[in-house]
């Protein structure tokens, strides 16, 4: 007769038995693994957008085919280097205007207006047609505009004058509107003793710098400046004119003279004096804020000034 504790000995056993077979053959519960946090790179810079080059619209002014043919001719290098340039009469101011809105909102261009006398003022007239569609207006140039031409408006981003304030056929001395902050610079030539209404907008000098303005303006962002200055100067007589588009203000420093920043920054010291209402050899401080002229780009900094010459 089999014990009956002998039988509860072996049932005892072979339960612990299952019991470790059931562990062994239970897999281990795995750690909960940690969870990476993926650091994402940083976005790469978006390409550059190159602006497509400008349309060029000029305009003559009265009896243009006789006394405006300086724009013909700009028209012709304009093209010659590569541009879109169609000269038009001043009479077709609001047609041409609706067709200058009416491009750009089917092929988004920057827009350049340049009018010589009546012309000047259609430019003005076509730039306040494009305020009112919110379209900014890259560069506008009057040469002699007639008396009656407006303010600029607040969507010009760039404005040069370059007129005689004696003359009776133009002499128009424009003014941007309050608030502005473009690029201004106004260049009264009424000492040229050369230059005359009808002859102010065929030089060659000042149609190879406005070549030169609009070949850059796709390169320069609208905002590129900051802070423009506006410059209206008196051009003494017989000085070849330099198309600056607005100042800039730098710092005096320790030994700095009219001079030497004129010659540093390659501008004439006539200039400096007007840009700044100061006598040309009027003393610094280090320190003190001086109104520079530029150009499309801001002067480049100059390590050491360079010696005082007088230009």
């Amino acid at each position: 007769m089999i014990d009956p504790r002998r039988i509860v000995v072996l049932a005892a056993v072979a339960l612990l038995a299952l019991s470790g077979g059931i562990a062994a053959a239970s897999p281990a519960k795995p750690k909960p693994a940690a969870i990476a946090t993926a650091v994402p790179s940083p976005a790469p810079p978006p390409p550059a957008v190159e602006l497509p080059p400008p349309r060029i619209y000029l305009f003559r002014g009265a009896m243009g085919p006789i006394f405006s043919t300086g724009m013909d001719r700009l028209s012709e290098k304009l093209t010659k280097a590569g541009f879109s340039a169609d000269v038009y009469e001043f009479t077709l101011c609001r047609l041409i205007g609706n067709r200058v809105i009416s491009n750009y909102k089917e092929s988004p261009a920057p827009i350049v207006l340049i009018g010589h006398s009546m012309g000047g003022l259609c430019s003005i007239v076509i730039s306040e047609m494009a305020a009112k569609e919110n379209i900014q207006i890259s560069l506008v140039i009057t040469i002699d505009p007639a008396h009656a031409t407006g303010d600029v408006p607040l969507n010009v981003e760039r404005f040069i004058n370059i007129f005689m304030s004696d003359s009776v056929l133009g002499g128009g001395d424009v003014v941007a509107v309050p608030g502005y902050r473009g690029h201004y610079a106004s260049f009264d030539l009424k000492e040229n003793s050369r230059v005359t209404h009808i002859n102010i907008e065929k030089s060659d000098d000042i149609h190879r710098q406005i070549i030169d303005m609009v070949t850059q303006l796709p390169r320069i962002p609208a905002q590129n400046q900051t802070d423009p200055v506006p410059l209206r100067y008196l051009v003494p007589g017989n000085t070849l004119v330099e198309l600056w588009d607005s100042g800039v203000r730098l710092p005096v420093r320790a030994g700095d003279t009219m001079e030497s920043i004129a010659a540093a920054n390659r501008v004439p010291l006539w200039s400096l004096a007007q840009s700044n209402s100061l006598p040309e050899n009027a003393p610094l401080t280090p320190g003190q804020s001086i109104i520079v002229p530029r150009h499309l780009t801001p002067p480049e900094p100059v390590a050491a000034m360079a010696p005082p010459g007088r230009r």
